[in-house]
């Protein structure tokens, strides 16, 4: 029985969903193919006619939302209109959520891989450049000001949204994680210009007398 016309293109996607999760989890060196075919259902010996190796398998893990609509764009409970006018502070509100920072092996690669991409060749480099390049313009979209000011302010939203989670991620403490997160979205919409509510986690901060960055009334 033949396999249908998109069977290809659904077993290329089981692997790279499956290398995804995996490399989230375990990083890039820590992971087989092996290991990567089971988690698709496949056997090792097919992963050759899909990709050349395993670091062009890894250039094509490197895709967000912003670049992959085949990708889980939104984690639990978090939407992201991309058409929306307000599209830029969803993302931020999206990226530095709860929702994100629990689900390591649904994250976006920015935040998980970064070290590991450092580390790679350019066929990476240029992957992990690409998405952000995306994060940065999907932002600007949403500014006001000049075209060079409202690039400068959406490179340093994004670089922060992802630092941000970063070492939200490597905190023991899960409150100071909160409260970096919590901060990281407060700054990121003062710097912006754009209308901020705060969440609950920022009203504690305000109760226990922390300074909080506040966006100007518009």
């Amino acid at each position: 029985m033949p396999y249908p016309a998109n069977h290809r293109v659904e077993q290329k996607r089981a692997i790279i969903d499956s290398a995804r999760k995996l490399f989230n989890r375990s990083g890039f060196d820590n992971v087989s193919l092996q290991t990567i075919m089971a988690g698709a259902g496949l056997t090792h010996g097919g992963f050759y006619s899909y990709f050349k190796s395993k670091s062009d398998l890894y250039a094509e893990v490197l895709g967000c939302f912003f670049t992959d609509p085949h990708w889980k764009n939104c984690w639990e409970g978090v939407k992201v209109d991309l058409s929306a006018t307000d599209v830029g502070s969803q993302i931020v509100r999206a990226y530095l959520s709860r929702q994100h920072y629990e689900d390591v092996e649904n994250s976006c690669p920015m935040v998980a891989l970064p070290t590991d991409v450092a580390r790679s060749g350019s066929s990476a480099k240029a992957a992990f450049q690409t998405v952000f390049t995306a994060m940065v313009n999907v932002l600007e979209r949403s500014m006001l000001g000049t075209d060079n000011c409202r690039h400068l302010k959406a490179q340093g939203i994004a670089a922060m949204c992802i630092g941000g989670m970063i070492v939200a991620r490597t905190i023991v403490d899960r409150a100071l994680a909160d409260e970096l997160r919590a901060s990281c979205l407060a700054v990121a919409h003062d710097v912006a210009g754009w209308k901020f509510h705060p969440n609950g986690n920022l009203k504690k901060l305000r109760r226990r007398g922390r300074k909080v960055h506040r966006a100007p009334k518009a």
